[in-house]
């Protein structure tokens, strides 16, 4: 009875030896390849489904840890870059975000306007730097069968956005509707010469489109001419308060004396 007893206790430590060098051989194992994948990183995933085109709200995302050999640029770890940011395609949850499922936001004003861009070239010249929430005016110079014009092409087109600052200035983007996207295009790319000018308006001044400078430039030129004034007639002297002219004085003639009778 006690023989086997001690051989119960003695297999039982042998167990427990061995469970404790294979649990340090485990943690060893664990922790070379921890050490390998250089720790964790939290990165930002999709907390809920997202839609496409939508502003992403930060109740939308959530973090998760995953280890540093895997992180690259490609992945998101700041919320700021997510700030002011839409969805290209939709997202489920718990789905990674990166940056090339992101782009930002467009703040257009009106859902049937479009962004056109404008960079200073030999066609296009900007005559002052452009600011972002400036209006412009778009001038335009052709030449057709050796004729030359010069028009106002646009007038108070709103800019989004500008690149660069000062000396960095490198051109805007036009919010313009949709159908006056491809006029402004196409004087970009064959008009003579093209100059955007800094037009000093209120923000409530709603643009001019290129059609509505048409019209105005048509109105002008269909309106008649005001009528010449009737020619007055000539007044006379007598109302004209004038007088004749006075005759020069003439020399009297005296009579005859008894004298010059004698002579």
């Amino acid at each position: 009875m006690l023989e086997s007893k001690r051989r119960a206790a003695i297999f039982l430590f042998l167990a427990f030896l061995l469970a404790s060098v294979a649990a340090y051989l485990v943690y060893e194992k664990v922790k070379n390849l921890n050490a390998e994948l250089g720790g964790m990183t939290k990165v930002y995933v999709a907390g809920t489904d997202i839609p496409v085109r939508t502003p992403i709200q930060e109740s939308q995302i959530t973090t998760t840890e995953i280890p540093n050999k895997f992180v690259n640029e490609g992945f998101i770890t700041d919320k700021d870059d997510l700030l002011n940011m839409v969805l290209v395609v939709p997202l489920s949850k718990e789905e990674i975000i990166t940056k090339n499922m992101i782009k930002p936001y467009s703040n257009l004003r009106e859902e049937n306007n479009r962004l056109v861009a404008m960079y200073p070239s030999e066609k296009v010249q900007f005559d002052q730097i452009i600011e972002a929430l400036d209006r412009v005016d778009i001038i335009v110079s052709t030449e057709n069968k050796g004729q030359t014009k010069t028009e106002i092409f646009m007038r108070d087109v709103p800019v989004a956005f500008a690149e660069g600052k000062g000396d960095k200035f490198a051109g805007v983007a036009l919010e313009v509707n949709m159908k006056d996207a491809p006029k402004l295009i196409h004087i970009q790319n064959y008009a003579d010469k093209v100059r955007v000018l800094k037009a000093n308006v209120g923000k409530e001044d709603p643009p001019q489109t290129a059609s509505q400078t048409e019209v105005t430039k048509q109105s002008k030129v269909a309106q008649p001419a005001p009528a010449a004034a009737p020619p007055q007639p000539q007044k006379k002297a007598s109302q004209t308060g004038t007088k004749p002219a006075v005759a020069p004085n003439q020399p009297k003639t005296l009579p005859a004396t008894n004298e010059s009778k004698n002579k």
